[in-house]
């Protein structure tokens, strides 16, 4: 009776164990998920100071404003008169010194020193700097013959050749998710390929569509093989990655893309021809200048503004906000350039942005696992 009566508690004790066990743990509430992450959000902006905050502020301001009015202005040229792919190649890279100027007092603030330019470092820049100069006459040569919101769509494949040509280089891992959206990205694009007749401008023939497809394909692998290698380098050459370093390095490719573009400016003899286009553009001289000079501080703006986000927060946030900035364009150039936007064009825009999103989540799951 005594060992009776002493195994019930147990047995009580161990169903009990096993009712707790098989009960449903109840889900989280929608009102409880918001809770948890305001409270993660509070949490965050405590442990940053208020500088902090405003400058990543600004940085996503710069990458989802400046880049989208930098595309549109280059429309905006080729709409009102303007005809040099040469002129608009040279204007992306001739705000260079704005990103010197944040350099230098860089430098004193962080109390760090330039980094020694070694010969093989230097020949890496002369190299990245030609190719960024051809990757912007190609891309002059795409929105000379493209509405912007078709540009801007078919440019964003440069995240598929960015994954494939960093796999190849760099040794980046890919998953399932980021092979998938490789895949949705090129079906977007070649929506956009068999719309062609919805969207081409009446001045434009179709032989010129079609390139203008072809130059904007281009550009993007040459783009995507551009940001692979300055990786590479970042890795094998330069074994460390700061905010001045990256600065640094935009400077140098910056430059010499600048003095490659200057050069084919003025052998191509668009630089003589600047003041008859300036005087037969619509809207005048002022108009003319004005569009080239925020052409040139839009996009630096943007470069800066993307250095920032990817070094104050992550580059999951700078792949969401660039995620971003394609429907900001294309909707923009509808409102602005009256581009025609067709259902084809939607389905693409609906597409590649899935894609983007699938890229991002697949790069986060890498970055918790590392």
């Amino acid at each position: 009776m005594l060992s009776a009566s002493l195994l019930q508690p147990a047995e009580s004790m161990e169903a009990a164990s096993m009712e707790a066990a098989e009960a449903p743990i109840p889900s989280e509430s929608l009102m409880d998920q918001i809770s948890k992450y305001k409270t993660m959000m509070i949490a965050a902006y405590k442990r940053k100071p208020i500088p902090y905050w405003i400058l990543l502020v600004l940085g996503i301001i710069a990458m989802v404003v400046a880049f989208p009015a930098s595309s549109i202005l280059s429309r905006v040229y080729y709409a009102n008169g303007g005809q040099s792919k040469w002129i608009i190649s040279w204007v992306a890279v001739v705000g260079w010194p704005l990103i010197a100027l944040i350099l230098l007092p860089t430098y004193f603030v962080t109390k760090t020193v330039p980094t020694p330019l070694s010969l093989i470092l230097f020949l890496s820049y002369v190299v990245l700097g030609f190719l960024s100069a051809a990757d912007n006459l190609m891309y002059a040569y795409a929105y000379a013959y493209l509405p912007a919101s078709t540009a801007a769509l078919v440019a964003s494949s440069s995240l598929v050749f960015s994954a494939l040509f960093g796999y190849i280089l760099v040794n980046n891992r890919m998953n399932a998710s980021i092979i998938n959206a490789l895949f949705v990205i090129t079906a977007g694009l070649t929506i956009i390929a068999l719309d062609s007749s919805s969207d081409r401008y009446d001045n434009v023939s179709n032989n010129e569509y079609i390139m203008g497809l072809v130059w904007d394909v281009l550009a993007s692998a040459l783009h995507g093989l551009i940001f692979a290698l300055s990786e590479l380098i970042f890795v094998k050459l330069l074994g460390r990655r700061s905010f001045v370093v990256v600065l640094e390095q935009q400077i140098m490719v910056s430059l010499f893309a600048f003095l490659f573009t200057t050069v084919g400016t003025f052998v191509s003899g668009d630089f003589q021809r600047m003041t008859t286009e300036a005087t037969s553009f619509k809207g005048g001289r002022s108009a003319y200048y004005l569009v080239l000079i925020w052409s040139a501080v839009t996009f630096q703006l943007g470069v800066l503004g993307a250095t920032a986000v990817i070094f104050l927060a992550s580059t999951v946030l700078a792949g969401v906000l660039n995620a971003v900035r394609t429907p900001i364009t294309s909707i923009a150039a509808v409102i602005l350039l009256h581009d025609p936007m067709s259902g084809f064009k939607i389905l693409s825009l609906v597409i590649t942005f899935w894609g983007f999103g699938s890229y991002i989540y697949g790069s986060s799951m890498d970055d918790k696992q590392s």
